[in-house]
């Protein structure tokens, strides 16, 4: 243990790792942890990069979160919203539809939603609430879930034709992890608001899940907007894989003196046909 002499000492982490390491305890996780925050951090800076080269060329971006419940949609996006300017990028976390949404289009309520010029948007759940929760939970009807395959990818290529850019995340979880995930927000107060019976559910009705999750893929996996699969039993490693990703994917102003690796982990993120093998 360290004694208060010890603490008093320590002014830098390394210290503290060299600290702890004459002690004899274990300092892995804690080697681990620094590594991993100092990677975010690097990372971080290079979204704020991105981001002021979106604004900069009025770019419209929209990042969509998606996967089975937790497997790390939320702790995701604060990590890619962390240090960026809240007047350039915002959170859309839409609840369920009010009853004149019920009468619209099903896509208008996400088209307001939509970046403006310069913008980021992330959603955290989108229109593909639709493809795979909605009839899996019963929450539409046959008629309206198959209108909403057969129109998705067109309107999508509407989008893509008028300069809108889409990155679809499926964030993949394996059933076990979610089921630890799930006892553990349970087990803590700060976290029980997030279980619900909806949650429950999905353990129940797994393999459901996986049948309409396979046929969204098949019918909306597109190459101006393709399925980018995240496996994500690993948290820490998921956020910096998919903050890789997306700046991969754009040459911004100042990528070049870049200091974090920006070159996403194939075994970790891959667009849908390159994976062979998926863990949900």
């Amino acid at each position: 243990m360290l004694t208060a002499e010890d603490l008093a000492s320590v002014k830098t982490k390394s210290e503290l790792v060299r600290k702890l390491d004459e002690k004899g305890t274990d300092v892995s996780d804690i080697l681990n942890k620094i590594k991993y925050e100092e990677e975010l951090k690097s990372l971080q800076i290079e979204l704020v990069k991105f981001q002021q080269w979106v604004k900069k060329n009025n770019k419209r971006v929209a990042i969509i979160f998606e996967g089975r419940d937790a497997a790390g949609k939320g702790g995701s996006i604060r990590r890619f919203m962390e240090h960026l300017n809240p007047r350039s990028s915002r959170l859309v976390a839409l609840n369920k539809p009010t009853d004149i949404e019920k009468g619209q289009w099903y896509f208008m309520r996400y088209i307001k939603e939509l970046p403006n010029p310069g913008e980021i948007v992330f959603f955290d759940r989108s229109w593909y609430n639709r493809a795979v929760v909605e009839p899996v939970m019963g929450f539409c009807t046959d008629e309206q879930y198959n209108t909403f395959m057969a129109q998705v990818p067109e309107f999508e290529h509407m989008l893509y034709e008028d300069g809108l850019i889409i990155i679809k995340f499926w964030l993949s979880i394996s059933k076990n992890e979610q089921l630890a995930r799930f006892n553990s927000r349970q087990e803590n107060p700060l976290k029980r608001w997030k279980f619900s019976p909806v949650d429950k559910k999905g353990q129940e009705l797994w393999g459901r899940y996986t049948t309409y999750k396979e046929h969204m893929f098949s019918k909306t996996h597109t190459t101006y907007s393709p399925w980018v699969i995240v496996r994500t039993n690993d948290k820490q490693e998921a956020r910096l894989e998919s903050i890789r990703y997306v700046l991969s994917k754009f040459d911004y102003e100042g990528k070049d003196e870049a200091v974090a690796n920006l070159f996403p982990d194939p075994n970790v993120v891959m667009h849908y046909f390159r994976s062979s093998y998926q863990i949900d």
